[in-house]
């Protein structure tokens, strides 16, 4: 049986799709990146198996997979053929047994090469979950709401420069108002999964650019490990005009549903207070997003905290939030405080 070092499985080419023979649930839980629901068993089924299996004998819940297995063998390999039409394809399962197994077994039979991950997906998340273990020579960038710190990671990345977008990984950008506008979030398993391989398939040299974020973004939360080196690593503020900022924050939230707006102010109202939110909420009834922004800026303002304790901070002054001119500004300022951007010694003078 052709078993593959989870190395070598995520390096196989992209012709060869990666099958993840697991059930729905389990693959919506959580998958590799990439990766195609493939599944032997409706989740009815392995809930049927697993109690089989647990209530009266191994072998009985062989023979009932094998019932459930044997009349969609047909319609397995037509699949797959739909897939990888030049018949390669990578499998797994959860521990790379007898799921993975059967696959192989049948799509080997219809002609095709099959390369199966040794210890199956269990072994993909061991490796994520060190991934957040690793030294990473990160610069963060931070400032006050509305400073369009994540258009500046993506004008740095225009540049050359390595970002991780947490926010665009996480759909969600981290306030109340964090999820109008975006796609449902990834459950927190797959929010690790999709970071860890961008992690992974960053240059070793030189610096990684993320944003200031609380440990939290909407329902995901940045893995602890991370989430420490993040907490030590060079802060680079970016200090914008708050007339420019709430300027830039109400054209935004100006194309969005005004009922997503009131929901989301309501979530804060206590935090707020009664009368801030019920002149935020007159605002956005009048289409003045500029009063409205500026209510519920005072509050951010008030409580973004940067954590700066024993953390080297870099302060970049600008009078516009265009995400071309800050980068610049940003790369100069840290050259002129002795940091090199396309240095990795960055990382390790904090």
């Amino acid at each position: 049986m052709p078993r593959l070092s989870l190395p070598d499985f995520l390096q196989n080419p992209s012709a060869a799709p990666i099958l993840d023979v697991r059930a729905p649930i389990e693959y919506q839980h959580g998958h590799i990146p990439g990766a195609v629901s493939f599944p032997l068993f409706t989740d009815e089924e392995r809930a049927r198996i697993g109690t089989t299996y647990k209530q009266i004998s191994q072998d009985k819940a062989v023979l009932l997979g094998l019932d459930f297995f044997g009349p969609k063998m047909g319609e397995l390999v037509k699949q797959a053929k739909k897939l990888a039409p030049h018949k390669e394809v990578r499998v797994h399962c959860w521990r790379g047994g007898m799921r993975s197994g059967a696959v192989l077994w049948l799509l080997e039979l219809a002609g095709f090469q099959v390369q199966l991950l040794d210890k199956g997906y269990k072994d993909y998340r061991r490796w994520v979950l060190q991934e957040f273990e690793r030294p990473r020579p990160l610069l963060v960038l931070g400032g006050l709401t509305g400073s369009g710190k994540t258009d500046v990671l993506h004008a740095l990345a225009s540049h050359g420069q390595s970002i991780v977008d947490l926010e665009g990984l996480a759909r969600h950008k981290g306030s109340a108002f964090g999820s109008i506008g975006q796609p449902v979030q990834p459950t927190q398993e797959q929010f690790e999964n999709d970071l860890a391989g961008i992690l992974a398939a960053l240059p070793e040299a030189g610096p990684i650019w993320v944003e200031d974020e609380s440990r939290t973004i909407g329902g995901v939360h940045v893995p602890s490990p991370l989430f420490a080196q993040m907490s030590s690593a060079p802060l680079i503020v970016l200090d914008i005009p708050r007339d420019v900022r709430v300027r830039k924050l109400a054209e935004e939230y100006g194309r969005q549903d005004p009922a997503a707006l009131a929901a989301a102010i309501l979530k804060i109202r206590k935090r707020l207070g009664g009368l801030v939110t019920k002149e935020a909420l007159a605002a956005i009834g009048e289409d003045d997003m500029e009063k409205m922004v500026s209510l519920v800026l005072d509050y951010y303002d008030k409580t973004y905290s940067h954590g700066t304790e024993s953390r080297q901070i870099t302060r970049v002054e600008s009078s516009t939030c265009d995400p071309v001119v800050n980068a610049k500004l940003v790369q100069q300022a840290l050259v002129k405080s002795g940091f090199s951007p396309s240095s990795q010694s960055v990382a390790h003078d904090s």
